[in-house]
């Protein structure tokens, strides 16, 4: 092989190699400080968050039963949180309105949103994944009274 192309060799792995420090840099980066790096690419195929267009006033928004949240496992086991609001946020973020301090939980994990009275479960692209009574969470899914969530180690579930 000449020097020429054993020196573009060499570049070529040096580039390949400096790429995935890089990568390996951006991943840990967004895990610690809770903000994820996108491209204009990946930013545009994020999931959707949903939200309520029904005003908050509106009895037809109401809920149907569902008056808390309660933690059925995990460190958190035991906690009650009432469903005031038309969004409650889940994940390890101190911004959240559960916060699962749990390896297996993303930032930003999941969000229950209340829609038209019921109320939905989102996965937020997370890398573990949302589990409803052991199926993953892949679209939006309405919630039923006493189903299991899982996030992490952490399950929890709604009650009138």
């Amino acid at each position: 092989m000449s020097d020429l192309a054993l020196f573009l060799v060499r570049i070529g792995f040096l580039a390949v190699m400096w790429f995935f420090v890089f990568s390996i840099i951006s991943v840990i980066r967004a895990d610690l400080f809770g903000q994820k790096i996108f491209s204009k690419v990946a930013a545009a195929n994020a999931p959707k968050v949903v939200s309520s267009p029904i005003a908050a006033s509106s009895p037809v928004g109401e809920p149907k039963g569902a008056t808390k949240l309660v933690v059925t496992e995990g460190v958190r086991k035991g906690l009650e949180i009432a469903l005031r609001g038309r969004e409650l946020t889940i994940g390890r973020s101190e911004d959240s309105d559960l916060i699962v301090d749990d390896e297996f939980a993303s930032t930003y994990h999941a969000k229950l949103v209340l829609l038209n009275g019921e109320w939905m479960l989102q996965d937020l692209n997370s890398t573990n994944g949302t589990y409803l009574d052991g199926v993953k969470v892949t679209t939006p899914t309405t919630l039923k009274l006493k189903s299991t969530v899982r996030v992490g180690k952490t399950s929890f579930e709604l009650r009138a």
